[in-house]
Formats: C-alpha cells, sequence, structure tokens
C-alpha cells in the first residue's frame, strides 16, 4: 500500500500528468481538496473506490482516513491543486506518515504560474529583458512569512514576481512593490487559470486594486508582475543564444572535435 500525492494541475481535468492519471486508476482511496481539484478527475478512479473531500477536514482527520485506507490495504490518491512543491501544505502530512511508517510517493503536477503564463501567451524569462522568475505570496491570518520574505524586501531584487495566495491584498502589493517596479510596470492577473471560467486582467501595478475589484477577482489567482510581461515591445529584448548562429557554429565545432 502507498499514498501517492499527486498534483492535480492548476484546473483543467486534462492538465493533470500520465502518470497522475494512471494511478488514479488504481486507488481505492482518494483525498481530494473539493474546492480546488476538478471532479472529473474522480471518474478515474476504481469502481468502488472512497472519494473523500478533505477541504473541511482537519489534518489530524486526514491523516487518520490515510491510516485507516493503510490498515485496509488499499492505495491512497491523495490529490492536490497545481503543483506539490508550492504552496500544498505537503510538510506536516510527510511528517505523520513517517512517524506512522506508511509509504508515499510524490508525482508533481502544472504548477499555477505556468497555466498563468500559458494564458497570457507568455514566456517568463525573456532574453535581455528579464531571465528570474520569484515565486512568494503575502502575509495572511493563518501563515506569516518568515524574516526576510515580506514582499518589500523581496521586491528589491526587481525580478519577475508571480504572486500567489495574494489578490485580497492588492493595496499591500501597490505600497510595497511600487518603490522598485514603478507605478507604470506591467502586471497580469489570471484566476481559475486554464478552467473554463479563467479571467485575465492586465493593468499597470498603480491600476491593479481597481482592476481586479472590477472584475470581482479575490482568490484563485496568480498575479504576474514585471517587465517580462511586455517583453516583445521592450527595446532590451535580444534573441535567444540557444536559436544564435554562435551556438550553431560552435556544436557544429565540437561534432568535428569528436
Amino acid at each position: 500500500m502507498t499514498v501517492y500525492f499527486i498534483g492535480a494541475g492548476p484546473g483543467a481535468a486534462d492538465l493533470i500528468t500520465v502518470r497522475g492519471a494512471e494511478l488514479l486508476t488504481r486507488c481505492r482511496t482518494c483525498l481530494y481538496a473539493g474546492s480546488l481539484v476538478p471532479r472529473e478527475l474522480l471518474d478515474r478512479l476504481p469502481a468502488g473506490a472512497a472519494a473523500i473531500d478533505t477541504a473541511r477536514m482537519p489534518l489530524t482527520r486526514i491523516i487518520a482516513e490515510i491510516a485507516k485506507a493503510h490498515e485496509a490495504g488499499h492505495d491512497v490518491a491523495r490529490l492536490h491543486s497545481g503543483d506539490l512543491a508550492l504552496y500544498s501544505a505537503l510538510t506536516e502530512q510527510l511528517k505523520h506518515l513517517r512517524e506512522l511508517d506508511i509509504p508515499y510517493e510524490l508525482v508533481p503536477g502544472v504548477p499555477a504560474f505556468a497555466a498563468a503564463a500559458a494564458a497570457l501567451d507568455a514566456e517568463l524569462t525573456v532574453p535581455g529583458v528579464a531571465q528570474s522568475l520569484l515565486i512568494t505570496r503575502v502575509s495572511t491570518l493563518s501563515t506569516d512569512m518568515p524574516p526576510g520574505e515580506d514582499l518589500a524586501s523581496l521586491a528589491r531584487t526587481g525580478v519577475t514576481l508571480a504572486l500567489h495566495l495574494a489578490a485580497h491584498r492588492t493595496e499591500q502589493i501597490v505600497e510595497e512593490l511600487t518603490p522598485h517596479y514603478g507605478a507604470d510596470a506591467p502586471t497580469a492577473t489570471v484566476a481559475f487559470a486554464s478552467r473554463a471560467d479563467q479571467q485575465i486582467v492586465r493593468a499597470p501595478l498603480a491600476d491593479l486594486p481597481a482592476a481586479l475589484a472590477d472584475a470581482g477577482i479575490t482568490k484563485t489567482a496568480v498575479i504576474l508582475v514585471g517587465r517580462a510581461l511586455d517583453g516583445a515591445a521592450h527595446p532590451d529584448l535580444v534573441d535567444s543564444y540557444l536559436y544564435s548562429q554562435a551556438r550553431m557554429t560552435k556544436l557544429r565545432g565540437n561534432v568535428a572535435d569528436a
């Protein structure tokens, strides 16, 4: 018996990985966040499988359900939205499973920021414009940011930002980013990326609060900030070395030397 922690992707049911989809067909128990994971994925479970919505369950009960399935000899699918590596509350679950000596495996998924970039037809690392992406969020009532990871401190880097869990704190975002990015910095917000109800809002940083308020966006959104969002129009744009004549010449030289 194994617990498979599966990244279900950003929202569209067909953005789960092939591995994740195949594992669902083998699991007799599935625990999923009902508010975030598409219910169509549950159709992949075998007949008679138990599907348990964890949206309102405390951690102790989630672990109890996993332990119960373990005792019954069932493989378990623990479905998380997006990718497990980001804001998935994974670490504490794994700690309990190790204490109970219950085996587990992690199966990555498509992260929300990647789905947002695809919705925008955008590359977030544009040659000559931006080559770094900083993924972060803002402090909330649930979990404070560690020292040195507050938004104002991170903004000093000036790199492209992908802000998760932050659509309800736009005034704070503008206040803390404006000194480093400028009031006219491009932003793009994608809510419910890849889903049928996907929304895209583009606005300069100063107009972000009003733009999201007008669109009714308060959650389940990724806010992107930085020059890469208008990279194609930027004078610093250069062609990638990947396709350059210099690289082709170097590759031919390496072949000849071999």
